[in-house]
């Protein structure tokens, strides 16, 4: 997740520094918080990135196609 919440600010067009200053946080400490995030940083962080938390965990080229674990088909979803 570390990597991902990574891509997505560089995705956002900031530095991590500049980030940091979004937040109103030290480097050292966004690196903290975005190593080991709690559930209510996460959503800070959704927030100020202006995405939803599931894009922490997987980027929307990873789910536009799931399977069913019941049935077996595959669904699709639009994200927009």
């Amino acid at each position: 997740m570390e990597n991902r919440i990574k891509e997505i600010i560089k995705e956002k067009g900031y530095s991590m520094i500049e980030f940091a200053e979004v937040l109103g946080v030290t480097r050292q400490t966004l690196h903290s918080i975005i190593k080991e995030p709690s559930s209510p940083t996460l959503e800070k962080l959704s927030k100020a990135l202006n995405v939803p938390v599931w894009q922490f965990f997987a980027s929307p080229d990873e789910v536009k196609s799931i399977v069913c674990p019941h049935c077996g088909k595959e669904i699709h979803i639009k994200i927009e």
